[in-house]
């Protein structure tokens, strides 16, 4: 078995014991985060039948996968970093997911995007959960707004997704994550990575973005 293969399958059996003591949660889905990473090692996961994978840049993202998403309808890809307006159009024609709606601006650039190419994709609104100046995301308050706002672009909303402060325990944002987005009654969670997925599953993420506990650390 490839070494990202046996990183994964041990991933996925750490997930089904923790969840095993906890009531109807279902399962999350690992995106794995292929960002810098070449087809050496994304293949394996992709031949052992694993369909969810993350990239940062919309433009290594395209010459990565574009081939290989015509040949394989059942990859789904999701954008997980920053999207600048200049790049929705391309991210639009190749993602499933976009992780990172985080203005009005960008939601109507993404809306006006899927009416010309007559596809659907679904979309995360990123939290800046620690209010950090440095991070991508909306403020915690305006996220309803936010979300409401998207609605009648007719975007499809499926979650939020946070990246918490670094030096901070994580799960005093997950908890928050997780409440917030009970509220506005989303069905999807977007959290957790390689340091804390764990702690983001015990407050029901439906997806964790596991990059370096698959594939190694990057150079």
């Amino acid at each position: 078995m490839h070494q990202t293969v046996q990183n994964l399958v041990n991933i996925q059996e750490n997930i089904n014991s923790n969840l095993s003591n906890q009531k109807n949660q279902k399962l999350p889905k690992i995106i794995a985060v292929s960002k810098t990473f070449g087809m050496d090692k994304i293949l394996p996961l992709i031949e052992y039948g694993h369909l969810d994978y993350g990239e940062n840049k919309v433009q290594e993202a395209i010459e990565k996968w574009s081939e290989l998403k015509l040949s394989n309808n059942d990859i789904k890809l999701h954008l997980i970093g920053g999207l600048q307006t200049n790049k929705v159009k391309l991210a639009v024609q190749l993602f499933d997911y976009i992780h990172s709606v985080d203005s009005e601006k960008l939601a109507k650039k993404i809306s006006d995007e899927q009416q010309k190419q007559k596809k659907k994709v679904r979309v995360f609104i990123q939290v800046n959960i620690g209010n950090e100046s440095q991070k991508f995301g909306v403020d915690k308050l305006l996220v309803p707004e936010l979300c409401a706002y998207c609605k009648t672009l007719d975007l499809e909303v499926v979650g939020l997704m946070c990246i918490p402060p670094f030096n901070e325990p994580s799960e005093i944002f997950f908890k928050e994550m997780s409440e917030l987005n009970k509220k506005l009654n989303l069905e999807e969670l977007s959290m957790g990575m390689s340091s804390d997925y764990l702690n983001a599953i015990k407050n029901s993420a439906t997806y964790v973005r596991i990059g370096s506990n698959i594939f190694g650390e990057r150079n």
